[in-house]
């Protein structure tokens, strides 16, 4: 961790995909163990400033640190095993059983017990290993299969947790059922996480801070209650009135 206690940062961040400028300047500082969320519409820059993090996408100009280290300065490989890393459809490797699946990084990073940390990770997200631990992919619902996501997210006791709308494909009731053991493990473990998602509901449910971004640049970023009762811009306000969160 860095002396600043800060977890992951990002300053004057700008990035440039052709002629369209996806990043404007953007500043964003995430606390060890704070729960933040980037909110805006499609377009608005939330997935590049997420994945810049873990070098998914480079930056061209401005600094990134994760502990306080450099990104650019860091193995891009590396990098990415140092953090959980969970997207939309989970991106499990079918032809592995859901403990291979789950203790990967822990084994790419010759940590001890990967099968240990593997089946204590299946644990922490409800799935059973005595249970789960031998089957396939494509033997869960897909709940059950973003729950191994989270878990081999969890299994190498990450820096932090990138999540790019990682609940957006599963059904009302599950998303809720999943999002209530993400939050519940998470904030057991005090692990740092930065959330992309469009849903509003779902950052004032799992974040305790939200960005909201437009046009490449982070409009305001506070507490719920703060984004609800004193939005900066009128485009604050009425982002969470057209999702029913005003």
């Amino acid at each position: 961790m860095s002396e600043r206690g800060i977890a992951l940062e990002a300053v004057g961040v700008t990035k440039w995909f052709g002629s369209v400028r996806a990043l404007d300047d953007v500043t964003l500082t995430v606390s060890p163990g704070a729960r933040v969320a980037l909110v805006g519409e499609s377009g608005s820059g939330k997935t590049t400033l997420l994945r810049s993090f873990n070098r998914m996408v480079d930056a061209d100009a401005g600094r990134i640190t994760v502990a306080g280290a450099d990104v650019k300065a860091t193995d891009p490989v590396q990098l990415r095993r140092s953090l959980g890393y969970v997207q939309q459809e989970g991106g499990l490797l079918p032809h592995w059983t859901v403990l291979r699946n789950a203790a990967m990084v822990p084994r790419l990073r010759n940590m001890d017990d990967p099968g240990g940390r593997g089946r204590r990770a299946l644990e922490l997200v409800g799935l059973a290993p005595d249970d789960f631990a031998e089957r396939w992919p494509r033997e869960l619902s897909g709940g059950q299969r973003q729950r191994v996501a989270l878990a081999r997210a969890l299994a190498s006791d990450p820096e932090a947790i990138l999540l790019d709308e990682p609940f957006g494909a599963l059904d009302a009731i599950t998303r809720a059922e999943v999002q209530e053991a993400f939050v519940h493990t998470v904030v057991r473990l005090g692990i740092t996480v930065l959330l992309v998602t469009h849903d509003l509901r779902e950052a004032w449910h799992i974040s305790d801070r939200v960005a909201v971004m437009r046009d490449g640049r982070i409009e305001q970023m506070g507490t719920p209650d703060q984004l609800r009762h004193e939005p900066a811009t009128r485009y604050v306000a009425e982002l969470q009135e057209r999702a029913g969160v005003a």
